[in-house]
């Protein structure tokens, strides 16, 4: 009975809780083309045995998902990847509360021994050079402090700016953008599922 038990426990796939705002939520995407599920297919298809958790709320900010991180967390995930800040930007927000919205992120998720990815955000060029400094600092700079965290310095890497890979608004991936994303993150997310549950 044990044994059978034990072989039942194993079974159970990753749950990896993706905390973001509209891209992981899918904005202007159809039904199942959204990051977190075709993160999903990608891992699958990897062999790995997960289910991402879509904790992906439109105009959410830093501070919104520092305030709902409590009721995410119900979803009881063993692994977690943080996926915010891109409102922060928009809004042109205060670098320095990004930063305390950032860290009190990840102290909580770390109270609770969850592995962490954090996917780091970059700011609109427009609010100039020594805005996006402070910003992309935001993360750097709690990721560094933090040397448990598998740190992605930014979420939209090869697909911000790429016109075939955003939608008309140019700041949310399309399918192609979702793919690419995907792709990119990979790697970083294989070192994230390898600390909440190594390979056999």
């Amino acid at each position: 009975m044990l044994l059978a038990l034990s072989g039942a426990a194993r079974a159970e796939p990753v749950r990896l809780l993706m905390l973001g705002d509209s891209i992981t939520a899918g904005y202007g995407l159809p039904n199942g083309v959204a990051l977190p599920a075709r993160l999903e297919a990608a891992l699958r298809a990897r062999g790995r045995d997960v289910r991402v958790i879509d904790a992906g709320v439109s105009g959410d900010t830093t501070a919104g998902g520092r305030a709902r991180l409590a009721w995410a967390l119900a979803e009881r995930p063993d692994a977690v990847i943080v996926a915010l800040g891109g409102n922060d930007g928009l809004r042109g927000l205060d670098p320095r509360a990004t930063a305390a919205n950032v860290a009190a992120i990840l102290d909580a998720l770390a109270a609770q021994r969850l592995p962490v990815l954090l996917a780091g955000m970059l700011a609109p060029p427009n609010l100039g050079a020594e805005y996006g400094r402070d910003f992309a600092a935001a993360f750097a700079g709690a990721a560094a402090s933090r040397p448990q965290v598998v740190f992605y310095p930014f979420l939209l890497e090869g697909v911000a700016g790429e016109a075939a890979l955003n939608q008309p608004d140019r700041i949310h991936p399309n399918e192609r953008g979702v793919e690419e994303v995907v792709r990119r993150m990979l790697p970083s997310v294989d070192s994230l599922l390898d600390r909440a549950r190594p390979p056999a």
